[in-house]
């Protein structure tokens, strides 16, 4: 499959982005829709959770992913793999979490991932980073007690605030070390393996929903 090129960077505060996105019936996307759910935010490609779906099959996988070219190339591969616990929506995080979270089957939203977000270095266009509190909020509504969230950067500026956005809810509870020194899950990002080999260090952290 050939590569799609696409614009790196989007502003999400646009006015194109601002349109919540209509849930899917699940039912329709995933073969057993009451499957725990993994929701990955910002999935890029995609082939974090391509890659997990394939591991854990009695998982659901969501990826969401703000550049709808993205999202149409993951789905076609999706496709070409005949992966049916797997699912990609464009759509813009803040604006759709709270439709598509009340949309799900009720308790099957069990783990999320964050990971190497956009980080938006000027001071002026910070506030279109993805870990604002209203999504923090929604997540703390509809993630099952026990659940968890996973956030890596190589940022640790924007480690340090998506860290602090979750640590004032009270909702949420930081697991073990404060820097994670190893990433909890089976699968690796393509970010975080490049990363990794050019001596950087990954800050990572995982809460859990109390």
């Amino acid at each position: 499959m050939s590569l799609v090129r696409v614009r790196e960077h989007v502003n999400p505060l646009s006015r194109k982005y601002q349109s919540p996105v209509h849930p899917p019936d699940w039912n329709q996307v995933y073969t057993d829709s009451n499957q725990p759910l993994h929701l990955d935010i910002g999935c890029a490609r995609g082939r974090f959770v391509l890659s997990m779906a394939q591991t854990e099959p009695s998982w659901n996988f969501l990826g969401l992913e703000i550049r709808a070219p993205l999202v149409d190339q993951a789905n076609q591969e999706r496709d070409e793999l005949n992966l049916p616990n797997l699912h990609y929506l464009f759509c813009n995080a803040n604006t759709s979490a709270r439709s598509l979270l009340h949309s799900l089957p009720k308790g099957v939203l069990q783990r999320v991932t964050i990971q190497f977000p956009d980080p938006w270095f000027k001071r002026r266009h910070q506030k279109r980073r993805v870990v604002q509190p209203e999504l923090v909020r929604e997540l703390a509504s509809y993630l099952v007690k026990g659940g968890v969230v996973f956030l890596q950067s190589d940022i640790q500026e924007v480690a340090v605030e998506m860290c602090d956005r979750f640590e004032e809810h009270a909702a949420f509870q930081r697991q073990g070390e404060y820097w994670l020194s190893e990433n909890p899950l089976t699968v690796p990002t393509e970010r975080e393996c490049m990363t990794l080999e050019r001596g950087e260090p990954v800050y990572r952290a995982l809460f859990a929903r109390t």
